[in-house]
């Protein structure tokens, strides 16, 4: 199977410009090809997964990955996909986010001679002159076409700013110099950036009389259609230290039974004779699909150890055993009144509730646990003994915490 026909059995193509082209530059390794991130934080999420995963596949078939940083587009901020304009940021916080995203990408991507590039459009926008762009780009543009475009919908709702109008012009252009001084011959990204890639491609053949191509990703959503990688409305994070590896693999072993077996799918590196085995499971033997999936994906970001680690919590904390590689949270013994702690301030302090209120209610309707045992009670209160060694607290099937001294 050539790695064309592999994309496609996973899932993963969306949209392309010339199929025969694509398939014959990335099936022969001959494709240069970027994918653009821009550094709206200081970490990757989820939801940067797909095309990380893509950016290893292609590599690994061959060819040759750019990782455009986006330390100018960043100071525009992309429309795609918003209604509301993205938050302006620093030189300096730009910067430091991009030195974050390459650690991040090392564990996906071989940098070095002749391997993978990474790259910063900040070195080349930034230089740009006004006046000259202008002249030199804006008149390969249709004012009239751009607003047909589908990245500038919804923004054009609430107000377009014109310096987000300038998004497309400014991506073009990375596409466009990547062309001539680094014979980049593809670029990839998600499918709510089609407008902004075919901008690109046009702009090659109106300067140059030269050809480029894109492909476009499947964007992960779920069964509801909501595009995955994030959790009580905040994103799953690829660094540790904002979404620990114990969360990460929960999330992923938390997923939607209609959902597995497509990421499974698109996301991890297991065959595909494998997956398609699995997908004939059904009832409990989704779970174990789960386990694989999330044990997959946290292997990736994380290493092989810390997903041992992660599956050795989440499989005693699903079991009737106590936990003991389950999240922890330190008290303080400004927590104990008379000794004791009660059970509404325990889950509110852990974090398992965002609230008093709703810590009482899930003590009402019978979805707290306590070492095991179910707590009805809302006055109950535990001393420093109880916890000892550490106390389990659960909350519904999918939340714990132990809390420890």
């Amino acid at each position: 199977m050539t790695i064309y026909d592999e994309l496609v059995a996973r899932g993963l193509i969306a949209q392309v410009t010339d199929e025969d082209e694509i398939k014959e530059l990335i099936n022969n390794g001959k494709a240069t090809f970027y994918i653009g991130f821009d550094c709206t934080a200081d970490s990757l999420t989820a939801g940067h997964f797909m095309a990380l995963t893509l950016m290893k596949r292609l590599q690994m078939a061959g060819n040759r990955p750019i990782a455009l940083i986006g330390g100018g587009t960043t100071m525009i901020g992309d429309p795609s996909g918003r209604t509301d304009m993205r938050k302006m940021l620093t030189k300096e916080d730009i910067a430091h986010n991009a030195d974050c995203f390459k650690k991040q990408m090392e564990r996906f991507i071989e940098f070095g001679e002749g391997k993978a590039m990474m790259l910063n459009n900040a070195d080349w926008l930034l230089k740009l002159n006004y006046v000259d762009l202008l002249r030199d780009v804006g008149a390969c543009f249709s004012v009239n076409k751009m607003l047909t475009a589908e990245c500038y919908k919804q923004r054009m709702e609430k107000g377009l700013s014109f310096l987000e109008f300038n998004y497309m012009i400014m991506q073009s252009y990375d596409f466009y110099h990547l062309y001539q001084n680094y014979g980049c011959n593809m670029q990839f990204g998600g499918d709510d950036q089609w407008s902004n890639m075919l901008g690109g491609t046009e702009l090659i053949r109106r300067k140059l009389g030269k050809d480029a191509y894109a492909m476009t990703i499947t964007l992960l959503t779920d069964s509801q259609g909501k595009k995955m990688g994030k959790t009580a409305g905040n994103a799953v994070w690829l660094d540790p230290d904002k979404t620990s590896p114990y969360d990460f693999y929960q999330y992923w072993r938390n997923v939607a039974d209609t959902d597995v077996m497509k990421c499974i799918r698109m996301l991890t590196f297991l065959p595909l004779e494998q997956i398609n085995e699995m997908d004939k499971w059904e009832g409990g033997k989704l779970n174990e699909a789960k386990e694989i999936l999330a044990y997959e994906l946290t292997k990736l970001v994380h290493g092989e150890e810390e997903a041992e680690k992660a599956q050795s919590a989440a499989r005693s904390l699903f079991g009737a055993g106590g936990g003991s590689d389950a999240p922890e949270y330190k008290i303080s013994p400004d927590a104990f009144v008379d000794g004791k702690a009660d059970i509404i301030s325990l889950l509110v302090l852990c974090g398992l509730v965002p609230s008093r209120s709703e810590a009482r209610r899930a003590v009402e309707q019978g979805g707290v646990s306590v070492g095991g045992e179910k707590v009805s009670d809302i006055h109950a209160a535990f001393s420093a003994d109880d916890i000892g060694d550490g106390l389990l607290i659960r909350r519904g099937k999918k939340s714990y915490m132990k809390i420890v001294m």
